[in-house]
């Protein structure tokens, strides 16, 4: 075995259905939380309305969120903090609570010539809590948020003013029941929703949709979508109305709503991204080699257990603040996005060494925060892991824990093949991610170092059609869904076996992969995009004749 392999694979590395359908809920204070008085607590009318931000640098954004699929964003500058308010009607000598989720550096929660709070979370969403005491003779309160000054965007979500509206106790008088509840659509994740709406003497001012006792979000408007679901699996809702003084309907007709099968015709993810690795191979500067190329994305390499179950970067390096940082940092700046790989052939890894699927989450849920992570590639290989079932079990169930508390990320397995398809394990693997209704989103083969002769192409081509023959017998989808949930992750020019993917063989590898529609497209490293005919199987050239950056220019024409 050469130490290229050794090096690219040392480091290439449930919850209750209940539980994971909450994972869009907006949390707000449990014993009061009918009462929430403010209206778009959660932003989810996908507008600013009732809010009002000032310098205009107030903005709605679909991540990172807290809960449901919308949050706030204050772009605080050098002169304005981004100040964010609502004004509602309050009851006079009245105690009312505050909360709200905020993320971002030196955020703060108050209320306007009174009680305030703040924290400083960067990476993840906090959750910030303080309660005022109106005056004797105060009938209004300008709730607010904001950054401060130079120290970039933050983000809030769910906010929550708990306590009576105004009018002085007058409004008792809870609004109509609403009506007509019905499903307008689904997909493996999500479900929407509409209704008729209710009546009320004074006003109805936001319809709370449950899912059982849980709240799932709150909107202004009479429909909406709960995403962050659990693929081919069964939910019931209903929808109550809410005024401002807090008064709360009874509640619709229920529905019940089945989620498609893991993609219900495929999940729209197209991904090139090839590998780029900090800790080995002379790496290139990301933005040279996107400017050369036109590629956006980059799998880095690679996520590592430090010990005790802590995600760091080759198991050592700082998850944040070093050359990775700098690294991503760079390709975000130029436009791009990185998807990192957890796992490999050899070191201390996550799924092999955390204690439980929970404990595996946690570790994963660290990257995702501190990166802002829209999808995670966990490359599951050697005896440890993908010959271990229990681990593939482990990894598959944190993967759906993950999924279902961010919405919208896409989760990605990587692993081995022989030259006709998925191996035992690899088969097992497919296996498991059905039956733990894992939803992962693709499932990426390395066709390379498995013997598999001269013809890359026409082995690389078979073993993805095993793949796909797999997954239509597995999760019972149709060829389009399958080949929508594969991906490819090659090696350029010599591999540790001596086999030989050529610029040209890349380019037919491509050409198949966008002729049917799969997900994803990947090889092994960017590091090695460079000429060395004759320089046998090295860290930082292909050991071919090629121009330099050719596999990742190849790589970039990938579409879908």
């Amino acid at each position: 075995m050469t130490m290229l392999r050794r090096s690219r694979h040392r480091f290439l590395a449930l919850l209750g259905t209940a539980a994971l359908a909450l994972a869009g809920a907006v949390a707000l204070p449990g014993t009061a939380e009918a009462a929430n008085i403010l209206s778009n607590p959660g932003f989810e009318t996908g507008s600013l309305s009732p809010w009002s931000c000032s310098g205009n640098l107030g903005s709605i954004v679909s991540s990172p969120v807290h809960g449901g699929s919308k949050a706030l964003a204050g772009a605080a500058s050098s002169s304005d903090n981004a100040q964010c308010t609502q004004t509602v009607s309050v009851q006079p000598n009245t105690t009312y609570s505050l909360s709200g989720w905020v993320r971002g550096s030196y955020v703060y929660l108050g209320v306007d010539g009174g009680a305030s709070t703040w924290t400083t979370s960067p990476s993840a969403y906090s959750q910030l809590t303080v309660s005022f005491t109106t005056g004797a003779s105060q009938t209004s309160a300008k709730i607010y948020v904001h950054g401060w000054y130079a120290q970039g965007t933050y983000y809030a979500d769910d906010v929550s003013l708990d306590g009576p509206g105004g009018g002085g106790g007058s409004d008792t008088q809870a609004p109509t029941a609403p009506t007509g509840l019905k499903s307008t659509g689904k997909t493996s994740s999500s479900v929407s929703l509409s209704w008729s709406a209710s009546s009320d003497n004074v006003g109805v001012s936001a319809y709370d949709i449950y899912s059982g006792s849980n709240k799932l979000l709150s909107v202004s408007g009479t429909s909406a979508t709960v995403s962050g679901l659990s693929a081919s699996t069964a939910y019931s809702f209903n929808v109550k109305a809410r005024d401002a003084a807090g008064n709360t309907s009874g509640a619709s007709n229920s529905v019940s709503v089945t989620t498609d099968a893991g993609g219900g015709g495929g999940t729209g993810f197209k991904q090139a991204a090839p590998y780029l690795y900090e800790g080995w191979g002379d790496p290139p500067n990301p933005t040279t080699v996107m400017s050369a190329t036109g590629i956006k994305w980059f799998t880095m390499a690679f996520v590592l257990d430090s010990g005790g179950c802590n995600p760091a970067w080759d198991g050592s390096r700082a998850l944040t603040g070093g050359v990775d940082q700098t690294a991503i940092n760079q390709i975000r700046s130029a436009g791009g996005d990185i998807v990192p790989s957890f796992g490999g052939w050899q070191g201390s890894k996550l799924g092999a060494n955390c204690s439980s699927a929970s404990a595996l989450a946690g570790a994963l849920q660290k990257v995702i925060d501190a990166y802002s992570l829209k999808a995670i590639d966990m490359d599951i290989e050697n005896t440890d892991e993908f010959e271990n079932e229990a681990v593939q079990a482990r990894i598959l169930t944190a993967l759906k824990t993950v999924k279902a508390n961010n919405p919208g990320l896409k989760t990605i397995v990587t692993f081995g093949t022989s030259t006709t398809g998925p191996t035992y394990y690899g088969n097992r693997l497919i296996e498991q991610a059905q039956s733990l209704n894992a939803n992962i989103d693709v499932f990426t083969i390395m066709p390379f170092d498995f013997g598999g002769g001269s013809d890359m192409y026409g082995n690389t081509v078979n073993a993805a059609e095993g793949l796909k023959t797999k997954l239509k017998s597995t999760f019972g989808w149709d060829d389009a869904t399958a080949y929508s949930h594969i991906g490819i992750s090659g090696m350029n020019g010599l591999s540790d076996q001596q086999e030989n993917t050529t610029p040209a063989i890349w380019t037919s590898i491509r050409d198949w992969a966008n002729g049917h529609h799969i997900a994803r497209l990947a090889y092994w490293a960017v590091n090695r995009d460079r000429s060395c005919p004759g320089g046998g199987v090295v860290s930082n050239c292909s050991g071919i004749s090629q121009s330099t950056w050719q596999f990742t220019s190849i790589t970039a024409g990938f579409t879908g």
